[in-house]
């Protein structure tokens, strides 16, 4: 096989645990990705696509992470510190029976980002950041539940926000949902990075071109990176059960990027205009996809 895996024979127990015969299970899936490889097509190797008894493990996690974002939006207001933020998601989580999947990952020292403003990703919580009517921010937060990984994240807008701040974070969503519309399976990951990045550069603002999404289900982070303009985004075939998230992170200025040295974390834009993100988690099916965590 292309990804150098089993290859069952037809009546041989299927490789990916299902107990069904071979030619019943994966053997047509895996007759196509083969040759699809064989042309030079960007392929996923099998163990990365998920079977239904994983997505059944990551929709469990979902719920978790889902429930999480729901009880940051009934309390999230002005005079609120990230790190209240934090304190709410790391005792929801753990209580629900999760594990923060943020918390010490790569050193990382908490369990939720929280990016205000300028702020494009991994901003981290602490006493000092309290929301100010008119912000937006952004509360990203990740869930191991039984060794599956959910991840997702929302904006909020605090208060009266300005006209152009509103129109950075609905605009921000309305690609998300572009992206979405643009996933067909046995196409391409570069239909979806195209939809997004109209959507965002019609409306006048850039596309971060250094963070993406990712593959997730058994890791927290895996295979493919998952940019968002044509240029950064491999055109890996979008198989049934490949699972990935959308989360482009919209500038309202310039695409440019700098990383605060002091923490080495933080991530905000070059020339201070302000960044929204919305991310969901995705498998795509065999006539469409299906959202796990959003």
């Amino acid at each position: 096989m292309y990804d150098d895996g089993p290859r069952p024979g037809r009546n041989d127990d299927c490789w990916c645990g299902s107990g069904q015969k071979y030619k019943k299970c994966h053997m047509r899936k895996d007759e196509r990705m083969e040759l699809l490889a064989l042309k030079g097509e960007y392929v996923l190797p099998r163990n990365l696509m998920k079977s239904a008894a994983d997505i059944e493990g990551i929709k469990r996690s979902a719920e978790i992470n889902k429930g999480v974002l729901d009880m940051v939006g009934e309390r999230i207001r002005a005079g609120v510190t990230t790190n209240e933020i934090d304190q709410w998601i790391y005792d929801y989580t753990v209580e629900h029976g999760g594990v923060p999947a943020d918390l010490n990952y790569e050193g990382y020292p908490k369990s939720v980002c929280t990016s205000i403003n300028d702020v494009v990703c991994h901003g981290i919580p602490n006493d000092k950041d309290v929301l100010a009517d008119g912000d937006i921010v952004n509360v990203d937060c990740s869930t191991i539940l039984d060794g599956y990984f959910s991840d997702s994240s929302r904006m909020f807008m605090i208060g009266e926000v300005s006209d152009e701040r509103r129109r950075l974070v609905e605009t921000t969503h309305e690609a998300v949902e572009a992206g979405l519309a643009a996933i067909k399976p046995w196409g391409r990951l570069t239909d979806m990075a195209r939809a997004v990045q109209q959507v965002v550069e019609g409306a006048g603002f850039s596309v971060v071109r250094e963070y993406g999404g990712h593959g997730i289900g058994h890791e927290f982070h895996e295979d493919p990176f998952v940019g968002y303009t044509e240029e950064m985004c491999d055109p890996y075939v979008l198989v049934p059960g490949m699972c990935f998230t959308i989360e482009p992170m919209v500038n309202a200025g310039k695409s440019d990027i700098w990383i605060d040295r002091g923490d080495g974390w933080v991530v905000r834009t070059k020339d201070g205009s302000d960044s929204a993100q919305w991310e969901v988690q995705l498998v795509v099916t065999d006539d469409g996809y299906e959202l796990l965590s959003w």
